[in-house]
């Protein structure tokens, strides 16, 4: 989710769908291999998972998994749009400062989930998030707030189809906008710059179990309509 080399320092987010468990961890990058890298965990501390979705994952053969081409786009394709239009579930990284300068600076990754089809489409290079009442942490958005470029990770669950985004956040805290979605404290507009479709990228699939019982607290989601 991170467009670019990876930092030294660096925040990461674990999520259990199965069991809709979600951990923050800060950590220092100590070892880079060709498999993965590994992270001495200086902070951890739980967040909350009140809108993950509950999801039974199964790994494939991986001696037999062969992830399909990587495409790069300056803008969403159509197959990217209905992805998105249709998620419940995606991950965004943000980052805040140096990353040498304490536990409180440097790049980090959170999970965001709604109601299927809570992420607007509104054009090729634009997208319209639902923030909701969370933790009060206000992690990624005091980010954003001081720097608006992010990475935004959508899954297709079925196919291990990974699609990334490179992005401009820009902060509506109220107005139309906002109360144009049930249950919104807030909207958060993506201006996309850059666009990466990776097919088959993982050899891990899930199957939807059941909804966040949380949503039920969102309201009625029959007026917000994606734009396609």
């Amino acid at each position: 989710m991170y467009f670019g080399q990876l930092p030294k320092d660096c925040f990461t987010a674990m999520s259990k769908p199965s069991a809709r468990r979600r951990n923050r961890a800060n950590g220092l990058v100590t070892a880079r291999r060709a498999d993965g890298f590994d992270i001495a965990v200086k902070q951890s501390f739980g967040n909350c998972p009140k809108y993950i979705q509950a999801r039974d994952w199964t790994m494939l053969d991986t001696a037999r998994h062969v992830p399909g081409p990587v495409e790069r786009a300056g803008a969403l394709g159509r197959g990217e749009q209905a992805l998105v239009a249709g998620a419940d579930t995606f991950f965004i990284a943000s980052a805040f400062g140096s990353v040498r300068d304490g536990a409180s600076h440097g790049v980090d990754a959170s999970h965001r989930g709604g109601p299927a089809g809570f992420v607007r489409v509104d054009d090729e290079r634009t997208l319209v998030l639902p923030d909701f009442r969370g933790n009060s942490y206000y992690n990624t958005l005091g980010n954003l707030l001081l720097e608006p470029r992010c990475g935004l990770l959508f899954l297709d669950f079925a196919t291990g189809t990974t699609v990334q985004f490179a992005a401009d956040a820009e902060i509506l805290w109220g107005g139309a906008e906002v109360a144009r979605f049930a249950g919104a404290e807030r909207v958060l507009r993506f201006r996309i710059r850059e666009a990466v479709t990776a097919e088959n990228a993982l050899p891990l699939r899930w199957q939807f179990r059941e909804n966040s019982p949380f949503l039920a607290g969102l309201g009625d989601w029959g007026e917000t309509k994606t734009k396609l």
